[in-house]
């Protein structure tokens, strides 16, 4: 099956079910990274008043990346689904659309500055229809089937 098919045969979800999915995904995954980044540079240091200082400052870092994450998420699926509704029409600029909003708004209100909202949306906008251009896909269909088990018969010698 090509990756053209693929794209519409997915399910059958409401634009706002794919947008409450997306800000999901968002926070998890923000909130993944959050974790990674809290450990590698979050430096231990001693707060009076505070139990365990360190598990609040990773919590809060936590919750900021996956915030932020969601927020971009949300945004970018909830954009793209209005746009592809207004459209009729489901291509990459629905998709480019959705990511120059997700970016100019998220990370431009986080930036505080016209250019960074605008080099923020360009970027996502970018990545957004090279990939909705290239397929969607980072695999090449070899068309070779893998099987949690094997498929040979064999002897039973006992």
């Amino acid at each position: 099956m090509d990756a053209s098919e693929r794209r519409y045969l997915e399910d059958d979800d409401t634009s706002l079910m794919k947008t409450i999915k997306g800000a999901t995904m968002g926070f998890v995954s923000g909130t993944i990274f959050g974790t990674i980044v809290a450990t590698w540079y979050d430096v231990p240091r001693v707060e009076r008043n505070v139990a365990l200082p360190g598990l609040v400052r990773t919590l809060k870092l936590m919750g900021n990346y996956g915030m932020t994450f969601a927020a971009i998420g949300g945004v970018y699926i909830g954009v793209e689904q209005l746009v592809q509704n207004y459209r009729m029409k489901r291509d990459f600029v629905n998709g480019a659309v959705g990511g120059f909003a997700a970016g100019a708004s998220v990370l431009g209100y986080k930036g505080k500055s016209i250019s960074t909202a605008l080099s923020a949306g360009a970027a996502l906008a970018f990545t957004s229809a090279v990939i909705d251009i290239g397929g969607q896909t980072t695999r090449i269909d070899t068309g070779k089937e893998y099987y949690p088990y094997t498929t040979k018969k064999r002897s039973h010698i006992e």
